[in-house]
């Protein structure tokens, strides 16, 4: 039972969230959750020698933290629908507030997220709007409340959650946006946005289109740089996620950096510049959910290598989406980009393995082993969420993601070396933004070619909820009747090994410098 205590907690924490998100639950009903949480922990005093303890002690911290889910979401909810603001909807009226988040430039137009005293708008503007992060605007429009609406695959999307999730409960559409003044939000963060457009810049001007959107894309996940028609043919081909900063892209920032540390500075200095490092990326190209959960990740990874734990790849997923949950616990149920990056992730832990030790247990040797093997079961785990919310399922995910994954890391190096560069001069820039341009101009090959494929997606006109359950509770049990079929026997299982007096003193004597403390949280173990 302590074994998977942690992810008893966890799981009954989410489930809180979850629910008190759907339905409406007074403090009373709580108060009495929590009162038979603290009955049942009072029992489990007074029988701690008896065999139903570690049960009962689960049960009383799974409540506890059950109500903590449900405590916490009833906080977060109480400011909304309090708005002054309410009275202006469906009013043109005229607001002064400050630019707190980067603007984001779509194909027609441009969003804003103008903080107004206490209120988050959405506000879009013209595309073309000169508009920046931290300036004090003044906007003229009309109060709206966002509604759902039906996509063209006749999925209904709820906006209204999904804006929640942003701390956004009103839009303004078409507004009429002038700038008062500049420098008006975090100097730090403005820091590394300017940064970040000069490395754009670079880019730019050593890279044609679309391969210098393709770039930003790979380095900073400015995918609307794509434009629709290449966005869309990353979708159909199912690697739309190398543009959205997925954790492998993380993954790959992170370890380019620590490389790059591991000749100037000492483990415990890694450390401390790699986490600096993972904060200010994650700051630069905007904490998405996906880059938020990543760069958590990450920074456990980092952590746990300096205080010498083992790196649990569950524990610390499930470690993120909590704490990632408990700050914003509209994230569980309306951030879809929440939803398929934690289970793409999940697949990553669960279900890869399933399928290595198949090809172990086999002895089949395939080429590309790593790529196909990920691909297959990140694809089964959002498969779900995929059918439910979009409709659409890429047939060729696998061949596609197998011929681009392995190009991805040299793309990244090589657009971010050219801009870089470029920066300081274009003409010393083009060896390498040449070699840039052929590995981008490889993946937009791959991508619009199999996109062209009449096969190469297929769409469900309509999924259910109660399908998507039922397909995760599929998945879930197939899962666990491969892992029963499929177990690779040790060969060494009964083999003991003895280890002579003087190798036992230099072992102990080796064993007693290392940072072991038993007190060290079971998740980093």
């Amino acid at each position: 039972m302590q074994k998977y205590l942690f992810h008893i907690l966890i799981i009954a924490f989410t489930l809180g969230v979850g629910l008190r998100t759907v339905f409406t639950l007074s403090w009373p009903e709580i108060s009495l959750l929590l009162l038979v949480a603290g009955g049942l922990f009072v029992i489990w005093r007074r029988r701690s020698k008896t065999s139903s303890a570690p049960y009962l002690l689960a049960t009383s911290l799974a409540l506890c933290f059950f109500a903590v889910g449900l405590l916490r979401t009833d906080v977060v909810s109480h400011q909304f629908n309090v708005s002054p603001l309410e009275s202006n909807v469906g009013e043109k009226i005229e607001l002064t507030g400050i630019v707190v988040q980067e603007p984001e430039i779509r194909e027609k137009a441009t969003n804003l997220y103008v903080r107004v005293d206490k209120d988050l708008l959405l506000v879009s503007t013209n595309r073309y709007s000169t508009v920046t992060y931290g300036d004090e605007v003044t906007i003229k429009g009309t109060i709206e409340r966002p509604e759902s609406f039906t996509t063209d695959l006749g999925r209904e999307f709820n906006y209204p959650g999904y804006l929640l999730a942003r701390g956004v409960e009103y839009k303004m559409s078409f507004a009429n946006v002038e700038v008062v003044s500049h420098g008006k939000a975090n100097v730090f963060i403005s820091f590394l946005l300017n940064q970040k457009h000069a490395l754009m810049s670079g880019i730019e001007n050593v890279l044609p289109e679309p391969q210098s959107g393709l770039g930003e894309g790979l380095l900073l996940g400015v995918k609307q740089a794509l434009g629709e028609d290449l966005e869309q043919a990353f979708r159909t081909t199912g690697i739309v996620h190398i543009v959205v900063l997925s954790g492998y892209n993380i993954m790959l920032v992170v370890a380019f950096v620590m490389y790059l540390l591991s000749f100037v500075f000492s483990p415990k200095l890694r450390m401390i510049v790699g986490l600096t490092v993972v904060v200010c990326f994650a700051l630069m190209v905007g904490l998405s959910a996906t880059v938020v959960r990543a760069s958590i990740m990450a920074s456990l990874l980092l952590l746990s290598q300096v205080i010498g734990r083992r790196y649990d790849l569950l524990r610390a997923l499930l470690l993120a989406g909590a704490v990632m949950i408990f700050i914003n616990p509209y994230l569980l149920l309306y951030d879809i980009g929440f939803q398929l990056s934690f289970m793409a992730t999940l697949g990553l832990i669960l279900i890869a393995p399933l399928f290595e030790k198949i090809l172990a247990e086999k002895s089949l040797h395939i080429v590309g082993k790593e790529y196909v093997v990920s691909t297959i079961a990140t694809q089964i785990a959002v498969l779900p969420l995929l059918l439910y919310y979009m409709g659409q399922i890429s047939i060729v995910a696998v061949i596609v993601n197998l011929l681009v994954l392995p190009m991805v890391p040299p793309a990244m190096l090589l657009t971010f070396i050219s801009g870089v560069m470029a920066i300081f001069s274009n003409t010393l820039a083009l060896p390498i933004a040449f070699l840039a341009h052929l590995s981008l101009s490889y993946i937009l090959f791959i991508a619009t070619w199999f996109a062209k494929l009449p096969f190469a997606a297929v769409s469900i006109p309509y999924f259910p909820l109660p399908f998507l359950f039922a397909l995760y509770v599929l998945i879930g049990f197939g899962g666990w009747w491969l892992h029963k079929k499929s177990g690779v026997k040790n060969e060494f299982a009964d083999w003991v090994i003895e280890v002579e007096e003087e190798t036992k003193e230099k072992t102990s004597s080796c064993l007693s410098e290392l940072p072991v403390k038993s007190e060290t949280p079971i998740f980093f173990r």
